[in-house]
């Protein structure tokens, strides 16, 4: 039998995500993952969000690993992994309830992540909601030392891999009348983004940071 893929990091932060999830996913029918990874997530959030239907996806070369987890549980709200790059221009769904991502934009390139955010408003319905996890910069700086050597450790892996900066992310989403709900801190030095599309474009306001952590979800 093969062995499962294993995150020690999908371990440490499932619970702390599933907290916050738990009340945003409160009324949503259905959440693509995108790039799911090992699949522990899927596997977790789904177990405990019974109330939605849970659709992981990854890259062609990463969907294989999904199916390990789903051998050994067979849960009717968790489905096959399917493959899906971010900046594709067709996705195999549409007018999508709500998309979740943990742990993904760090790898990729800014302008992979500009493209990719265009993708997201357009498969987002109306309402929708996006939930990114992960480390960002604020204001151009890291926010602990360990982020630095985080930062540092990816682009020696990758030249174009690096932790984004907050005001980059908000510009990318708002440009899709994404607009920014709340941004919980989270451990580890890790952040858990919440936008919601709207077409009123003079809504999505870059540096609307006012009144995050106190808004409530629509």
């Amino acid at each position: 039998m093969s062995c499962k893929p294993f995150s020690q990091a999908c371990e440490n932060n499932k619970e702390p995500i599933l907290q916050i999830i738990r009340q945003i996913f409160s009324k949503t029918n259905f959440v693509l993952e995108i790039g799911c990874g090992t699949g522990q997530h899927a596997r977790y959030f789904a177990t405990h969000l019974p109330h939605l239907i849970w659709q992981p996806t990854d890259t062609p070369d990463n969907v294989k690993s999904m199916g390990l987890w789903q051998q050994s549980t067979i849960q009717a709200n968790l489905k096959s992994a399917v493959a899906l790059d971010i900046t594709d221009r067709s996705w195999p769904y549409e007018n999508i309830d709500a998309i979740f991502t943990a742990n993904t934009l760090h790898i990729m390139s800014n302008e992979e992540v500009k493209n990719g955010f265009v993708q997201i408003g357009a498969h987002l319905k109306l309402k929708g909601l996006l939930c990114i996890y992960g480390p960002f910069n604020y204001n151009g700086t890291y926010t602990s030392d360990s982020n630095a050597r985080f930062d540092n450790w990816l682009k020696g892996q990758n030249s174009l891999s690096c932790i984004k900066n907050i005001e980059d992310i908000i510009s990318f989403a708002t440009d899709q009348c994404l607009c920014l709900l709340n941004d919980f801190e989270m451990p580890a030095n890790n952040r858990l983004l919440v936008f919601q599309k709207t077409k009123i474009h003079n809504l999505c306001i870059a540096n609307s940071f006012i009144s995050i952590n106190n808004i409530g979800i629509i």
